[in-house]
């Protein structure tokens, strides 16, 4: 299991964000295979449809199965994923980064930008059966659901 510590100033940050106006939103690790992704997806599942919602990474892979599995549990499709780098993201287009990155060194994103850290651990670290890489994923999941919901609530 992936340990996610109790730390408040998420919802200051997620207040933040959802006061500022802006409408193009960024979500940054390091490989762009799970937190980034699943960011992404559940953003475009919240966020007003005229919203610009990505993801990247300084190191993209491959979207891990893993991510995939347990957002289609939550009826978000990322097979259409593919990991990006963050060098082929214009920083005109984005208002808003969000680094995902706990023990890595996040990416950096030029530009004019708001900035906020949500430091999570990375589930594509934990090691065991599929089933202990699964929970590990939707502890992740969970948590950013959490939090992207309070920057997109439900009018």
């Amino acid at each position: 299991m992936v340990e996610i510590p109790e730390d408040e100033t998420w919802r200051n940050k997620a207040r933040l964000m959802h006061e500022s106006g802006a409408r193009s939103y960024l979500f940054l690790c390091v490989a762009n295979s799970a937190r980034s992704q699943m960011a992404e997806g559940i953003a475009r599942s919240l966020a007003p449809v005229d919203f610009t919602i990505a993801s990247a990474g300084s190191a993209p892979t491959q979207v891990r199965p893993e991510a995939v599995a347990v957002m289609a549990e939550m009826d978000i499709d990322l097979r259409g994923h593919s990991s990006s780098s963050v060098r082929s993201v214009n920083p005109a287009g984005v208002d808003v980064v969000v680094t995902l990155c706990a023990n890595e060194v996040c990416p950096a994103f030029p530009g004019d930008v708001l900035r906020v850290h949500w430091g999570l651990p990375d589930p594509a670290a934990v090691s065991g059966d599929e089933e202990t890489r699964l929970e590990a994923f939707r502890h992740v999941r969970n948590e950013l659901r959490r939090r992207l919901a309070a920057v997109f609530p439900r009018r």
